[in-house]
């Protein structure tokens, strides 16, 4: 388990995938992350999309590994008491409800910097904190949708529904796309507030995120009328699954064995490579050197004669071909073939581990090796209120306040 987040301490204060995303991505990273959810209720991710136990569903086992769960009813004066006693105890709340949602509860940023000066308010919402949308209620697509990234058509019935790929810009990252960038700037002020003493109000919103996360074709296309050379991009409004349409150079082909191969001998260096390992040097200058990458957009001449030589060889073959000889091919893996697959069974991203409750379980990684070690589970996605008793007494509370902290139906 990793440590460089070892002794800071996080109040996770939200549900589903873009609240919950917040805590895992500084838990992965060694903080402590204090899950503070609603009595009797909690986050009920833990009974979505597929159950594998009663309350253990593939998304709560997840994205609330290495937390641990308290409960407490901050509409009530008990559960404020205790919960900005425990905030005084951390260094970042992590806000992964709506826009307003902590203010209207009273345990908002400017109520909180009260008890704790220095905290760093780290929000992750669908819409922000600012703007006519702020309060707006969202599911993940609603962000995407906002931002420019859910193309959609009608059919000859009169319905209306998404267009797949087409001038899809933003990939469809959708609402939780705000977490890592909410996560880098909460890191940011840790040292900051090292350095100065001073806190942090952070505002991520989920639709910026996509913006952001997309940001190549995102600029591109809203500085297209300035462009004066299109030369190796598709004109804007053919269709687009991610590279140029009708790319020849930049383009996925069969192998021997049926895999299927993502080449990218887009420019001059690599496709020399390719015709000199393939020996076939009448390919040579097929290729433009008066640019820096050509997809072969005008060469479709050329993709049978790809098509055909890539069938003459293995995925394995080409994937030795390709190392030995510095050329951009990969081979396409389908999901289920991931965990085979050599190179991705070696970085060690996806791995098994028993749940107490769930049993064996596939989990990912922290998307990064560090100091050659790997993230890994030690707190297992617990149940409701699990870690309470032991969190709250440890800050100084008698049984009673905790018992009444938890209280529903009273309301501040």
């Amino acid at each position: 388990m990793f440590d460089l987040l070892k002794g800071v301490r996080v109040i996770e204060f939200g549900i589903l995938l873009n609240g919950d995303h917040l805590g895992m991505l500084l838990s992965d990273l060694g903080a402590e992350v204090i899950k503070v959810e609603e009595p009797s209720k909690g986050d009920y991710i833990r009974d979505m999309l597929g159950i594998i136990t009663p309350h253990h569903s593939p998304a709560h086992l997840q994205v609330n590994k290495n937390k641990k769960s308290v409960t407490i009813n901050v509409n009530t004066p008990e559960g404020k008491h205790a919960f900005f006693e425990l905030l005084k105890t951390a260094d970042i709340f992590a806000d992964g409800l709506r826009g307003g949602a902590c203010e209207a509860m009273g345990i908002g940023y400017e109520e909180q910097r009260k008890h704790k000066p220095d905290i760093i308010y780290m929000a992750s919402t669908g819409f922000g904190l600012t703007g006519p949308y702020s309060n707006l209620a969202a599911h993940g697509y609603s962000m995407t949708a906002i931002a420019g990234g859910l193309p959609a058509k009608k059919d000859e019935d009169g319905f209306v529904d998404r267009s797949g790929n087409e001038s899809d810009v933003l990939g469809g990252v959708k609402g939780g796309a705000g977490g890592p960038f909410a996560v880098m700037a909460a890191l940011a002020a840790l040292i900051r507030r090292d350095r100065t003493g001073q806190g942090a109000l952070i505002d991520a919103a989920a639709c910026d995120a996509n913006l952001a996360a997309s940001w190549l074709p995102v600029v591109t296309n809203l500085n297209y009328d300035k462009l004066i050379d299109l030369t190796g991009m598709s004109p804007r409004g053919e269709p687009n699954e991610g590279w140029p349409a009708g790319s020849v150079l930049y383009a996925l082909y069969e192998a021997k064995d049926g895999r299927f191969m993502m080449f990218g001998a887009i420019e001059p260096k690599f496709w020399y490579n390719f015709c000199a390992a393939i020996d076939r040097p009448d390919l040579r200058d097929t290729i433009r050197t008066d640019i820096p990458v050509d997809y072969g957009i005008d060469r479709q001449w050329l993709r049978p004669v790809l098509r055909d030589i890539f069938l003459e060889r293995t995925s394995q073959e080409w994937m030795d071909i390709a190392l030995k000889h510095n050329i951009p091919i990969c081979v396409a893996n389908t999901l289920d073939q991931v965990p085979t697959d050599p190179h991705m069974a070696a970085r060690a991203m996806l791995f098994e581990q028993e749940h107490p409750r769930a049993g064996p379980f596939t989990y990912l990684r922290y998307p990064a090796i560090i100091d050659g070690q790997h993230s890994g589970v030690e707190i297992d996605a617990p149940m409701l209120g699990a870690h309470t008793n032991e969190v709250l007494s440890s800050i100084g509370l008698g049984e009673d306040e905790i018992a009444a902290a938890q209280v529903l139906g009273k309301r501040r």
